[in-house]
């Protein structure tokens, strides 16, 4: 993509030209549609069950160790064998558990330790899943469209994001909550489709293919080595520790007992979260590289201020409009950071190097979200979000200001057994 690309409309789009990352992703749309909805449900069921924010994050947490334990080995996975049957296997997975936990709502037996074991199951799947499909894009398109295959699959991301809570409201109110976890089970089928079409990863070089068998360590080494990489790792991780739990976690809670709404007005307040995240994926596509450093710090700017505008939100529509601003700018910092780490990655270990760019999210949320929701249950939750949203200005702009030119640097050499 040209840096110079004045709209989405634009170069950037050219690269669903390429049928393959096309099919990809048609399978991953309808099936983040589906994964959202259930989002959605589950979040309505468990704060039904309980009103208690330290059990929600219990909850995450429980289905969070998993990651934190085997991402890493799902990132060595990725490198090493064939991402499009690693990719099926997790689909086939999820279709189990949320058939299963779709028939337990809809027969009325869900109890709380329920949602722990599939959560549980859940994570081991995803801490498979999310390396491989990290890694596959960039094998889908040239490494000269990287930048533009990367923004849009966050956009795709966002706008599920923005319809499937909707969506899932909609199912619930229409045909009961169990309704969302069926169709959230039907539509990993379309993603399975899209993996059985695509063709094997062509072979590299024989240096690229060993480094592909070496361990571990490779990936940490080289991310340790490499400071741009290694910033957007600890910026990601402060921005799952400080706000990610109360818009990820806590959300449900907030919608019952603070803004006291019912499961439709829920679904239209997540669906809000979606609206800025999507414009923030779609303006990822213009910004020059050279002006990643600033919207970094606009980014998390924006952050600070709607959190705790949110966290001061006395109605519906005042919320809806902090949550819809406060992801515009969660959105660009995640979009960027994940960039920045994609272009820079060496192919022969881009599944590891996604793995621990996924451990700052994945492996930070479940402590993060656990504390979060315990000092929600001390002090209250709109003192919590107002807590996280100070917190996470000061340790944000301290971290970019620090790095404020890193962007730019070269990306560090790897060898084949690379001693850490």
């Amino acid at each position: 993509m040209s840096e110079h690309s004045p709209s989405p409309s634009g170069p950037a789009w050219h690269v669903l030209r390429h049928a393959p990352f096309r099919r990809y992703m048609t399978g991953e749309t309808i099936s983040m549609l589906g994964t959202w909805m259930q989002q959605t449900a589950q979040g309505w069921v468990v704060a039904g069950l309980t009103s208690s924010a330290f059990t929600l994050g219990l909850i995450h947490f429980c289905s969070g160790i998993p990651m934190l334990l085997l991402t890493m080995h799902g990132g060595l996975a990725a490198d090493r064998y064939d991402k499009r049957r690693i990719l099926i296997i997790t689909q086939v997975v999820q279709i189990v558990l949320a058939i299963s936990i779709g028939w337990l709502v809809g027969s009325g037996q869900i109890a709380v330790w329920h949602v722990v074991v599939a959560g549980v199951l859940l994570g081991i799947s995803t801490a498979f899943e999310m390396p491989a499909a990290a890694a596959l894009v960039p094998e889908l398109v040239e490494r000269s469209q990287l930048k533009a295959a990367i923004a849009v699959d966050r956009s795709t991301f966002h706008a599920t994001r923005l319809a499937g809570p909707a969506l899932g409201g909609w199912l619930i109110a229409q045909l009961g909550t169990a309704s969302a976890f069926y169709a959230n089970a039907l539509s990993f089928v379309a993603l399975i489709v899209a993996m059985i079409s695509l063709h094997p990863r062509p072979r590299g070089t024989d240096e690229e293919e060993a480094m592909r068998k070496t361990g571990m360590k490779e990936g940490f080494h080289y991310v340790r080595r490499d400071k741009p990489t290694l910033a957007m790792i600890w910026l990601l991780a402060t921005l799952t520790t400080c706000i990610s739990p109360f818009f990820m976690i806590t959300m449900p809670l907030y919608s019952r007992h603070v803004l006291q709404i019912d499961a439709q007005s829920h679904g239209f307040l997540m669906a809000s979260s979606g609206i800025g995240a999507f414009l923030g994926s779609l303006w990822l596509m213009t910004i020059k590289s050279d002006r990643r450093a600033m919207y970094l710090r606009l980014g998390a700017a924006v952050v600070c201020v709607c959190m705790l505008s949110l966290a001061l939100a006395q109605h519906l529509w005042q919320a809806i409009t902090a949550m819809s601003i406060l992801t515009l700018g969660t959105s660009t910092m995640f979009g960027l950071a994940n960039t920045i780490v994609q272009e820079r990655a060496p192919d022969a270990i881009r599944g590891r190097v996604s793995a621990i760019l996924g451990l700052s999210f994945f492996g930070v949320l479940p402590f993060s979200g656990l504390a979060v929701s315990e000092i929600a249950d001390l002090v209250g939750l709109r003192v919590a979000m107002a807590g996280g949203s100070l917190l996470f200005g000061l340790s944000a702009g301290l971290l970019l200001y620090s790095h404020r030119r890193l962007c730019m640097k070269q990306p560090v050499a790897v060898a084949v057994g690379s001693e850490a």
